[in-house]
């Protein structure tokens, strides 16, 4: 009887080894029925136009088009070694310290699944039920505007391997006064275009007769201020100053353009005017070339309800870079800017600025009672790549918050991005914008505060 037991008792162990041993081969094939096949159309494709369509669109900055399987299945392994090592997507920002509205950062999952769909041998889908070429750019490029303002002369810029600035005034006309939602700047030569700065004139309809007298544009190192806005006509006919709307539109490298929530921001704008850029910088190149950069206008039909503002800090800002931003040759150093916020605000964007030796920069803000706020941290500076960050919704900072901005600058040979071999001193010049100076700068969009702020949404604003 004892054997009996024990024999029943040894066989219930077997068979409920091997009953949950089924169970589990079952879950795992459960399991790898759901990620295999990965397919094109199914798994990689809504990756790759959230991730990278936005650059790799004809007439865009990258080199080439990713939006078909035709387009893509060729550069697979080009794809899998810059997404391994990092380089692509690029987004300077820390991900693992703040997230940001519409941030391109591929998950571990994601890399997997791409590697995964290359070693399966690429198969496409079901392609056919793909959005086409034109639905997707019509997607990327946020419809059709109300009005493209350009320069009836395009900007020449010589191949001398210097900066150039021009002072450019891009007039218009419309049949009537009415409101703008935004306003997005076109470069039309990524590849040289580096910032725009750009106000807006209102003129007068009657104390303004022909808004195209005068140049287009001139150099901005040679001439003062009364002799450029002389030249460029933009005083009104009683030689008065026009109304202007300032900074309605920057660019930087990288900058994407989008829309904000829908009751905050805009400005009117009168049915003749001008956009005035004070600052339009072309960075270094040995070829001759010409530019036509223009602006694109979205109309709203109701006037502004909650204006945006902004405030600068560090050079050119209200608040000074600590200590003076001078980098003495084969010399790493570490500065900083201060900043004590007046009132409540509702943050829209942040934008960080250095140029070619910043190496790491961090911006944080200490609430009154010494809560941090986390603003952005970027481990490693990338010039080519300066983005307006969006957090995902607006974000509070409270009345006597302290923002702290921290930036390291990198003058030794050890420095790829260095512009001089051996290395100088390297500093901010009087303003100097040259890519060969150095800038420190923070500037934060914003509206003032209102209860309910922080739920709204800054991600994938529909125009």
């Amino acid at each position: 009887m004892n054997n009996l037991f024990k024999f029943t008792k040894h066989s219930l162990f077997i068979i409920s080894c091997l009953f949950w041993m089924v169970i589990s081969c079952r879950q795992n094939e459960q399991k790898k029925s759901t990620i295999e096949p990965v397919l094109f159309a199914e798994n990689i494709a809504p990756i790759i136009f959230k991730n990278c369509s936005k650059c790799h669109l004809d007439g865009e900055a990258a080199p080439f088009s990713l939006l078909t399987y035709n387009d893509i299945a060729p550069k697979a392994k080009l794809i899998e070694y810059v997404i391994s090592h990092k380089i692509m997507p690029p987004w300077p920002a820390d991900a693992d310290y703040t997230h940001f509205a519409n941030e391109t950062v591929l998950s571990g999952e994601e890399i997997e699944l791409i590697r995964k769909w290359i070693t399966d041998g690429l198969l496409p889908g079901d392609t056919a039920h793909l959005k086409s070429n034109e639905q997707i750019k019509k997607v990327l490029n946020l419809g059709k505007p109300d009005l493209i303002v350009k320069s009836p002369q395009p900007f020449k810029v010589s191949g001398n391997n210097q900066d150039l600035f021009l002072v450019v005034k891009m007039p218009y006309e419309i049949p009537k006064d009415t409101f703008v939602r935004a306003i997005e700047f076109v470069p039309g030569n990524k590849r040289l275009v580096h910032h725009m700065n750009a106000h807006l004139l209102q003129y007068d309809p009657t104390k303004k007769s022909n808004l195209f007298d005068g140049k287009y544009w001139v150099n901005q190192n040679q001439s003062n201020s009364q002799l450029v806005h002389k030249e460029l006509n933009l005083m009104q006919d009683d030689d008065t100053y026009p109304p202007m709307t300032p900074s309605v539109c920057n660019y930087l490298p990288g900058a994407q353009f989008s829309f904000y929530p829908k009751e905050i921001g805009g400005y009117p704008i009168s049915r003749k005017g001008a956009f005035y850029l004070n600052d339009l910088h072309f960075g270094p190149t040995p070829f001759d070339a010409l530019d036509s950069s223009y602006f694109k206008v979205y109309y709203n039909a109701t006037p502004p309800k909650r204006p945006v503002s902004e405030f600068q800090i560090g050079t050119l800002g209200i608040t000074p870079v600590e200590p003076t931003l001078i980098i003495p040759a084969n010399e790493k150093k570490t500065f900083h800017i201060k900043f004590n916020v007046p009132q409540d605000i509702s943050v829209i964007s942040i934008i960080p600025h250095m140029h070619l030796i910043g190496k790491t920069y961090w911006a944080y803000a200490i609430k009154p009672g010494g809560d941090t706020i986390r603003l952005i941290r970027i481990p490693q500076w990338d010039f080519r790549w300066q983005y307006f960050y969006q957090p995902k919704t607006l974000l509070k900072i409270p009345m006597g918050s302290t923002i702290y901005v921290e930036g390291t600058y990198d003058n030794t040979t050890a420095n790829p991005e260095n512009p001089f071999n051996p290395p100088r001193l390297i500093r901010e010049r009087n303003g100097s914008m040259r890519t060969t100076d150095e800038m420190f700068q923070l500037i934060i969009t914003y509206v003032p505060y209102k209860k309910g702020d922080e739920a709204i949404s800054l991600e994938n604003i529909e125009p």
